[in-house]
C-alpha cells in the first residue's frame, strides 16, 4: 500500500512538473511571436531589411517551440486538439505577416506598410491569444487536481505510516521484520515531505517566473501600439507628401504649355497693334485689354511653376540680413502705420545661395499675409534671421548641415490645425473671395524646396503664426560659380539701349524653338526689329544648319526641347562658335544647375517685344571673340 501511494504520489508530481513546463512554453511562444511581430513592424516603418530577415528567424523559432509543446502535451487530448489548431493559426499568421516582408524585400514600402497593418486587423491573432489563454486555463485546472492528489497521497501514507508505527510498538517482540517496514515507512514519509516542499517552492519560483515574462509581454505590447501610432502618422505624411508632389507635376506641365501660348498671344498682339493703322484708338484700347489679360495669366503661370519647381532660378551669393533691411521701406508702406515691423539678425550672418528676386517676393508675400491676419487690431510683424544645424529629416526632408533660418512671425488671429494641414496646397485659402488666389504659400514651398531648403509653420488660434525658411549656407570660398544675366520682363532704361536699333540692325539671328506657333511668334518679333532671322525646330538642325551659314550674329534657343535641350545643344557649339552670341529664353526649366547656362542671358516667356529687343541688344554687346574670317582680316 505504501508502495502504491507513492508511485500515485510521484505521477501527481510529474504531472504537476509537466503543467508547469507547459505554462512557460505557452508564455515563451506568445513572446516570441509578440516579439517577431514587434521587429517585422520596425522593418516596415524603417524600411530595414535586415529587421525583415532577423524577424524570419524569430518567427521560425516560434514554430520550434510550437512543436516542442506538441510533444509535451501529446498525452492530453484536450490540449493536443488546441495544439493542432495553434499550428493552423501559426501558419496563416505566417501567411498575413509573410506578404508584409515580401513587399518590404521589394522595396515596396507603402504596400508593406498597407500589408502589416491589415495584418494587424485580422483575427487570427485574437483568436491565437484565446488558445494560449485556454490552454493555460487547462493546465492550471491540472496543477490544481494534481495538488489536491499529492496532498490525499501524503496525508493517506501518513496514516498508514501512523498505524503501522502503532502496531510495530505492539507486535516489537513478535515482528521485528514489520517494525522494520514501518521504520522504512516513516523514512519514506520524510522523504516524500521533503519532495513535496521542494516541489512546492519549485513551484513559486516557476509563478514568479511566469509573472515576470507576463510583464515583459506586456511591455512588447505596449512598444507595439507605439510603434502602431508612428506608423499610422507616417502614412499620413506620405499621402500628403504623394498628393503634393502629384499636384506640382500637374501643374508644372499645364503651366508650361501655358508659357507657350501666352508667348504667342503676348507677341501676336504686339505684332498686330505695330499693324493697326492710325487712328485706331478702340483696337488699341482692346489690344491693351488683352495685353494686361495676358499679363495677369503670365504672372499667375509664374506661381504654377514655383510651387511645381520648375521656375527658372538665377541665383547669387547672398546675404540674408541686407537683403531683409533693403526691404524694410518697401514693407513699411506695405503694412500701413497699424502693423509695427521689428527686424532681428545676427552679428556675423552666413550667406546663402538663392535667387534674391524669388527669396524678396516670398519674404513679402509673408509679409502681406501676415497684414491681413492682424487687419482688425493692429499687432506686431517681427523678421528674424538666425543660423541653425538641422539633422536629416529633422525638418521635412532636409538634408543634414548648416541652415540660415528666416522667420516672419506675427501676433494675428493664427490657423487651425485642420488648415494647417491645407496651408501649401494651390488655390487653397480662407480669405474673402477677391483677396487672395491661394497660391502664395505654394509658391513660397515649391521655391524653398527648388533651392534646397525647406520650410515650416507652427501657429495657434488667437495668438499668431510664425512662418521658417531654411535655405542651406553657402560657402563662397568652394567654388566660383558662372552666373547667367538675369533679364526683366519689359525693357529698361541702359546705356546700350539708347541705341539698340544700330546695335542689331541687318544682325543676322538664329531661333531654335520646338513649338511651331512660339517659332512663328519670335521670328515675327525679331523681324520686326530689323534683323534677319532663321528658324530651327529642333538642336539637330540648328546645329546643321550653323555648319553651313558663316552669317549667323546671334542665336535664340529654348530650354526645354525633345531630345537636345537649349543647354545641351549651346554647350557643343559653344567652342566651335565662340563669337555667336547667346540668348536663352524659358518659361519653364528643369534645369535646376543654374551653371548649365554658362553665365549666357537667360529671358523669360511670354516676353514683349521691347523685353526682346533689350535682351538681343544686351547678348550682342557682351565681349565675344570675333569670327574667324574677321581673325583672318585682322591678321592680314
Amino acid at each position: 500500500m505504501l508502495s502504491l501511494s507513492s508511485r500515485q504520489r510521484d505521477k501527481a508530481l510529474e504531472w504537476q512538473q509537466r503543467s508547469f513546463e507547459v505554462m512557460i512554453a505557452v508564455r515563451a511562444i506568445e513572446g516570441q511571436m509578440a516579439q517577431s511581430e514587434a521587429t517585422l513592424g520596425r522593418s516596415v516603418v524603417a524600411s530595414n531589411k535586415s529587421l525583415a530577415i532577423q524577424y524570419y528567424d524569430e518567427w521560425r523559432r516560434a514554430g520550434q517551440l510550437i512543436t516542442r509543446l506538441q510533444r509535451l502535451t501529446h498525452t492530453s487530448p484536450t490540449q493536443a486538439a488546441l495544439l493542432t489548431e495553434l499550428q493552423r493559426l501559426y501558419q496563416v499568421r505566417s501567411d498575413e505577416l509573410n506578404e508584409a516582408a515580401l513587399h518590404l524585400n521589394y522595396d515596396q514600402k507603402v504596400k508593406a506598410i498597407s500589408a502589416y497593418y491589415g495584418a494587424g486587423k485580422t483575427e487570427t491573432l485574437s483568436r491565437i491569444k484565446a488558445i494560449f489563454r485556454e490552454i493555460i486555463t487547462n493546465e492550471q485546472a491540472g496543477i490544481r487536481s494534481h495538488s489536491d492528489e499529492v496532498k490525499g497521497f501524503i496525508s493517506r501514507t501518513n496514516k498508514l505510516a501512523a498505524t503501522l508505527s502503532v502496531l510495530g510498538l505492539l507486535l516489537v517482540m513478535g515482528a521485528i521484520g514489520l517494525g522494520w517496514t514501518a521504520i522504512d515507512a516513516m523514512a519514506q514519509r520524510h522523504r516524500a515531505r521533503r519532495a513535496a516542499e521542494f516541489e512546492t517552492n519549485r513551484a513559486e519560483l516557476l509563478e514568479t517566473a511566469v509573472t515576470e515574462r507576463t510583464s515583459e509581454l506586456q511591455l512588447a505590447n505596449q512598444r507595439l501600439l507605439a510603434e502602431a501610432s508612428e506608423r499610422a502618422h507616417a502614412e499620413a505624411q506620405l499621402r500628403q507628401i504623394q498628393k503634393m508632389e502629384a499636384v506640382g507635376q500637374l501643374t508644372g506641365g499645364i503651366a508650361h504649355d501655358f508659357n507657350n501660348m501666352l508667348a504667342v498671344v503676348v507677341g501676336g498682339l504686339e505684332l498686330a497693334k505695330l499693324k493697326l493703322p492710325g487712328g485706331s484708338a478702340d483696337a488699341e484700347r482692346h489690344i491693351d485689354n488683352a495685353m494686361e489679360g495676358a499679363n495677369r495669366a503670365a504672372a499667375l503661370t509664374r506661381r504654377l511653376l514655383a510651387f511645381a519647381r520648375a521656375e527658372p532660378l538665377l541665383p547669387q551669393a547672398a546675404a540674408p540680413d541686407k537683403l531683409v533691411v533693403g526691404m524694410k521701406d518697401l514693407m513699411d508702406r506695405t503694412l500701413g502705420e497699424r502693423i509695427h515691423l521689428a527686424i532681428e539678425g545676427d552679428a556675423d550672418p552666413w550667406r546663402i545661395w538663392v535667387d534674391r528676386h524669388q527669396l524678396e517676393n516670398a519674404i513679402l508675400n509673408l509679409a502681406v499675409n501676415a497684414r491681413d491676419a492682424m487687419e482688425a487690431s493692429g499687432g506686431k510683424l517681427t523678421i528674424r534671421t538666425s543660423q541653425t544645424h538641422l539633422m536629416p529629416g529633422e525638418i521635412g526632408e532636409s538634408a543634414g548641415g548648416d541652415y540660415v533660418r528666416i522667420e516672419v512671425s506675427d501676433t494675428g488671429c493664427g490657423m487651425s490645425k485642420q488648415v494647417l494641414d491645407r496651408v501649401f496646397e494651390p488655390f487653397f485659402t480662407t480669405k474673402a473671395v477677391g483677396k487672395g488666389t491661394g497660391l502664395g504659400l505654394s509658391q513660397i514651398f515649391g521655391f524653398v524646396r527648388q533651392s534646397g531648403g525647406e520650410i515650416s509653420i507652427t501657429s495657434a488660434e488667437g495668438i499668431g503664426t510664425t512662418v521658417s525658411l531654411f535655405l542651406p549656407r553657402h560657402h563662397a570660398d568652394e567654388e566660383v560659380e558662372l552666373q547667367p544675366i538675369a533679364l526683366p520682363d519689359a525693357p529698361v532704361t541702359t546705356p546700350m539701349a539708347t541705341a539698340p536699333a544700330q546695335l542689331i540692325k541687318a544682325r543676322v539671328a538664329l531661333v531654335v524653338e520646338d513649338d511651331p506657333r512660339v517659332l512663328a511668334s519670335t521670328t515675327g518679333a525679331l523681324t520686326e526689329l530689323g534683323m534677319t532671322v532663321i528658324g530651327c525646330s529642333s538642336a539637330e538642325a540648328a546645329i546643321e544648319h550653323l555648319a553651313r551659314d558663316s552669317r549667323i550674329d546671334i542665336i535664340v534657343t529654348d530650354v526645354v526641347m525633345p531630345g537636345m535641350t537649349g543647354p545641351e545643344f549651346i554647350a557643343q557649339i559653344g567652342p566651335l562658335y565662340p563669337h555667336v552670341a547667346i540668348l536663352f529664353v524659358t518659361g519653364y526649366a528643369d534645369v535646376n544647375d543654374a551653371n548649365a547656362f554658362c553665365g549666357h542671358s537667360v529671358l523669360r516667356k511670354p516676353f514683349t517685344i521691347a523685353a526682346l529687343e533689350n535682351a538681343v541688344t544686351t547678348a550682342i554687346a557682351k565681349p565675344s571673340e570675333p569670327p574667324p574670317v574677321r581673325k583672318a582680316e585682322a591678321a592680314e
